[in-house]
């Protein structure tokens, strides 16, 4: 009798196991078997940022993947919304530009196929001198400085000009990836690069080895002429983020939300969504502004409709999201 129980367990655990096995082989049809984020510029948060998060979830899941240089958020937001991108970050400015068809990559077409999947971080826009220029106010900027905005169409090109201009600001405009930019300003070719990444910006951290580097801190009148005319928020930067930065500098800010293509499976975005809402220690460790990537941020996203498989996520962890606003 104790044989014949010892093979009726044996047999229910095979069982189970194929069940299990087979479980998980249909949770992955239509799965892709690798994938591509589109993050911006070498030198810039969401490159570092994504390199190391698509790693991270190939790792976890099996599939191969990498991190695309492009434009950023405003490229993304079409790359993704073809398919020609499985996932890209975007910012809220550019976002909401895309869905409501006023993308300048494609004028009057709403790019709506591209899903929120999970809260990033704050992008603040900060500007940057060299310790020497004597520029340490928006006030001091001289008549004509060239500035460089990173790629063109990205989302510091896309507000950074106007906001300079509220403030009164008179400059040359400048494009380029934030590497190539911030060796310019080194050169002397550039008199400030203006960013919109998350912080500690790995540009500014490589050029302060070399060299000092004012961060520009705007005045609260100045931040009250931003918010009342963009879409951010007061953002402080903290002293010490980086090692020429003695006090706090008060910026402004834009969200930034991870989007993936619509039509992905939902139980393979369930999962990316799950690795990295469940992991933040680890993403912590990938760059340190995913310290905001936590599911609370989610309702920071008040322009994209989410994926199913993400907000099952968050329904199933507490974290209700309107059926309204689900694609």
């Amino acid at each position: 009798m104790k044989t014949l129980r010892t093979l009726a367990l044996a047999s229910l655990s095979v069982t189970a196991l194929l069940t299990t096995t087979l479980t998980q082989a249909q949770d992955r049809s239509g799965w892709p078997s690798n994938f591509t984020v589109g993050t911006a510029s070498q030198g810039g948060t969401y490159f570092a940022y994504g390199s190391g998060w698509a790693n991270f979830i190939a790792e976890q899941l099996g599939v191969s993947a990498g991190a695309e240089v492009t434009g950023g958020p405003v490229q993304n937001m079409a790359l993704v919304h073809t398919g020609d991108l499985a996932f890209g970050f975007t910012t809220m400015g550019p976002a909401q530009d895309a869905l409501e068809g006023k993308s300048p990559l494609a004028p009057g077409m709403p790019l709506d196929n591209a899903c929120a999947i999970f809260p990033m971080f704050e992008t603040p826009f900060s500007l940057a001198a060299l310790g020497n220029s004597g520029i340490n106010s928006v006030s001091d900027i001289p008549r004509g400085t060239r500035i460089g905005f990173g790629p063109a169409g990205s989302t510091a090109d896309s507000y950074f000009p106007r906001m300079l201009e509220t403030l009164g600001a008179n400059f040359s405009r400048r494009n380029g990836s934030w590497a190539d930019l911030g060796g310019q300003m080194q050169d002397g070719l550039l008199g400030m690069v203006g960013f919109a990444a998350g912080v500690p910006i790995p540009t500014i951290s490589q050029l302060e080895v070399q060299t000092s580097v004012n961060v520009i801190s705007f005045s609260e009148e100045e931040v009250a002429q931003l918010t009342a005319n963009f879409p951010v928020s007061e953002f402080i930067i903290p002293a010490g983020t980086y090692n020429t930065l003695k006090q706090d500098a008060r910026a402004v800010a834009m969200w930034n939300f991870a989007v993936a293509n619509c039509d992905l499976p939902e139980s393979f975005v369930y999962e990316v969504t799950r690795l990295t809402m469940e992991n933040n220690a680890r993403m912590v460790s990938i760059h340190q502004a995913a310290m905001t990537s936590i599911p609370e941020n989610l309702d920071k996203n008040s322009v994209l409709p989410w994926h199913p498989g993400a907000a099952r996520w968050f329904a199933e962890n507490g974290h209700s999201i309107d059926p309204a606003l689900i694609k």
